[in-house]
């Protein structure tokens, strides 16, 4: 178990705890539902514009390399100024960027379109970074679930984003825009008010509120057993099972939506997948927690490459018209990734001492956020080549390296401080 810097009762006992998670809640919700349509549509409306399958995937790319230059201005924002700013201006960053997408299509500017893709990776970053302010002012015991109801927030929006892909379309086709920017229609608005329930309702600041409460500022922090050797193995360790499972999902996950387009399915059928693989990003959150307390961070990893190796397959088997199983493959595939990604993380805050954890959170934010947009470039430029089952196959295998880690690595996990 990880340890926990002993945390003043005025925290502990804090009463703005549950306003600041309804409001992050809220939030999430709204940011959900930005960013899973964005998601939904971006690929198709690139291959639209350009006219080609094989830099389909850059929207996937743009948009996650987007997502790691905000992470680090969101992240400094918020360390200086608070979670409020911070997280409000992000949000509003990625509002701006749908806006241009939805410029760019208008005046059918490929250019515009890949640059506002970037400013719209912001939203991306923000969702995620939102989950470490519903844990400020949680108590030690609780901090677990405090991120976790943040995280699972997101699913709700994630649900209804994708599942308005269609009807968002039509609402384009009465302004006379192109139908496929009707999504990031929805994307703005959604991150826009995001914003300004974050500015008019963040308040007290959590993270502001819990340096008054702590007094003298971040924690020292315990003193962990175990040299250097073993906590940097086990940090490379813990990074590369996140790096593979964001890479291989950003990928399939990308083209699943053109895939489907080329075998006749719409928008609303392509949003339905979607939404139940978001949902499976982040509704097992919770559940994911418990399973790696109870069977280790080892197993769970090793389960993230098993369950995305099935997925890969299924995608790949699955005939062409079955939703029904095109669903139950992107399912698996946010499963394996929510695996991936909470046993991962725990690796990484069991093993890094409190002193440089926020660095290197960083740094392994940034290595996924880059493993992220080579899937989505690298995922087009394949299923061009190959197919959309070699994409997904080849993808599921190089998930299952995780497996092959896990023997040199039993011996790094040592005792959590």
């Amino acid at each position: 178990m990880t340890s926990v810097p002993s945390t003043p009762q005025s925290i502990q006992d804090n009463p703005s705890q549950r306003r600041v998670l309804t409001v992050l809640f809220l939030s999430q919700v709204l940011s959900g539902a930005g960013l899973a349509a964005g998601i939904t549509v971006g690929a198709l409306l690139a291959q639209d514009m350009l006219g080609t399958t094989g830099l389909a995937g850059l929207p996937s790319a743009l948009y996650t390399a987007g997502s790691a230059i905000a992470a680090v201005a969101v992240g400094r924002l918020s360390q200086a100024r608070g979670r409020r700013p911070g997280l409000a201006a992000g949000y509003l960053t990625g509002a701006l960027g749908s806006a241009g997408v939805v410029l760019a299509a208008v005046i059918h500017s490929p250019v515009l379109l890949f640059a506002a893709l970037f400013v719209y990776g912001a939203g991306t970053a923000t969702n995620l970074q939102a989950r470490y302010a519903g844990a400020d002012l949680a108590t030690p015991a609780r901090r677990g679930r405090a991120l976790s109801t943040v995280l699972v927030a997101t699913t709700l929006g994630g649900v209804v984003g994708p599942n308005l892909a269609s009807p968002m379309g039509a609402v384009a086709d009465g302004l006379g825009i192109p139908h496929l920017a009707g999504p990031f229609l929805l994307a703005g608005t959604a991150y826009g008010t995001a914003a300004l329930v974050l500015a008019l309702w963040l308040r007290p600041d959590p993270l502001l509120l819990a340096r008054e409460l702590a007094g003298s500022g971040p924690a020292q922090p315990a003193a962990r057993p175990g040299t250097g050797a073993r906590r940097s193995g086990s940090v490379r360790f813990g990074a590369v099972v996140m790096v593979l499972t964001q890479l291989v999902m950003v990928a399939i996950m990308t083209m699943t939506p053109v895939h489907m387009q080329h075998h006749g399915h719409g928008t609303a059928a392509a949003g339905l997948v979607i939404a139940i693989h978001v949902a499976a990003m982040y509704l097992p959150s919770p559940v994911t927690g418990m399973l790696v307390d109870r069977f280790g961070t080892m197993a769970i990893a090793a389960a993230s490459g098993v369950t995305l190796l099935a997925a890969g397959v299924l995608a790949a088997a699955a005939p062409a018209e079955s939703v029904p199983l095109l669903a139950l493959a992107l399912a698996l595939l946010g499963l394996g990734w929510n695996f991936g990604l909470v046993a991962g993380t725990t690796i990484i805050t069991d093993t890094v001492p409190l002193a440089s954890r926020a660095k290197t959170q960083g740094l392994v934010d940034v290595s996924i956020a880059i493993a992220g947009a080579t899937g989505g470039l690298a995922s087009g430029i394949v299923t061009a080549a190959t197919s959309f089952g070699f994409l997904a196959v080849s993808g599921g295998v190089l998930a299952l390296t995780i497996v092959f880690f896990l023997p040199a690595k039993e011996k790094l996990k040592g005792p959590s401080a």
